[in-house]
């Protein structure tokens, strides 16, 4: 499958970091395309990437005869206009988590992308050790779930400078921020280890409201929370609980904890050597039953294993590749999760 990345910065960004590593590593997937918003950085790009197409018009690359498969990969104010370029052009599109700015708009892309092949990129649920623990669950491990707990935290934030090409996510109206970036990938997560959840409240505080761009010391209007609790049940009764929270100064980590009437599981992160990828979605897990270790087996593993911080992303390309992604559908579902916790 020839892919197209819109938002393929080459100087840092989540393409970078993730995507094209990840596609390069998966024999199923070429890269061909890229695309960035001005003509210099998309010429670095090509550079820098050796790809042969680079536009910095984003309707040149969907439209493009050799691309495919459209990833958008920049700020969530433009996902809608791409989503629908790439529709338009009869195009396969992988966006990435948050899919839009509201619940609405969302549920407006998923009609607009009914006529193609449209996934999200809500990856944590493809880590090894995830995927184990539902299985063991399924099997009836710890039994009936009585109960869901939730811990996950980040860096960012921890420090009162911060990158300017941050200093969007800290504003709340462009949808970057914890409760959507985080809350999302937390609820998809809960709802894919244990099944739906029913009722959901939540609420949402600011706890470091100062921040200053490090480059300049100019100040950022934080107006995006920093904490998000929720607290509901699942469709069959268990209760769930979550915190979530930015500005870890200690040791970023994620852990699931799932109660059953005839035992337990825990799911937690394993550490990373850099503090920014240990993060809920794409994080490693080492899991234990009652308190005791479990191997994880190797039918678990896949060549995305081999990479080392994209390997979430590398695992949600192969669930294109045979189909089983999560579709926008999805996105919906948890944009309408997270809208309901935050009017409850």
């Amino acid at each position: 499958m020839r892919v197209g990345i819109i938002g393929a910065s080459p100087d840092r960004g989540w393409a970078m970091r993730a995507h094209i590593p990840a596609l390069r590593a998966l024999d199923d997937f070429e890269l061909v395309a890229v695309g960035t918003s001005r003509p210099e950085s998309a010429r670095q790009a090509g550079e820098v990437f050796g790809v042969p197409l680079a536009f910095a018009d984003a309707s040149e690359l969907v439209r493009h005869p050799e691309v495919e498969l459209v990833v958008v990969t920049v700020k969530v104010s433009a996902h809608a206009e791409l989503v629908r370029q790439a529709a338009a052009a009869g195009k396969q599109v992988y966006c990435e988590w948050p899919l839009a700015l509201s619940a609405d708009e969302a549920i407006e892309l998923e009609r607009i992308a009914g006529g193609v092949s449209a996934f999200v990129g809500l990856q944590a649920r493809y880590s090894p050790g995830m995927a184990f623990a539902r299985d063991e669950i399924r099997a009836g491990a710890i039994g009936r779930i009585t109960s869901v707990r939730l811990s996950s935290t980040r860096s960012k934030g921890s420090t009162e400078a911060v990158p300017g090409w941050t200093a969007y996510t800290y504003d709340q109206a462009a949808g970057a921020g914890l409760v959507e970036v985080l809350g999302g990938h937390a609820l998809d997560l809960v709802e894919y280890m244990a099944g739906p959840i029913g009722r959901l409240t939540g609420h949402a505080t600011i706890q470091h409201p100062r921040h200053v761009v490090a480059e300049t010391g100019e100040p950022i209007d934080v107006t995006a929370p920093d904490t998000f609790d929720l607290i509901g049940e699942l469709g069959s009764g268990a209760a769930v609980s979550a915190h979530l929270h930015d500005g870890e100064a200690g040791v970023p980590a994620t852990r699931l904890e799932i109660s059953g009437t005839e035992g337990s599981l825990v799911v937690d992160s394993i550490p990373a050597a850099d503090p920014s990828a240990t993060q809920l979605q794409i994080s490693e897990y080492a899991v234990r039953r009652d308190g005791e270790p479990l191997r994880i087996p190797d039918r678990y593993r896949t060549t995305a294993d081999l990479l080392p911080e994209p390997a979430s992303v590398a695992r949600l390309y192969q669930q294109i590749a045979t189909g089983n992604a999560p579709t926008f559908g999805a996105g919906v579902r948890i944009h309408r999760l997270l809208q309901a916790a935050l009017t409850e």
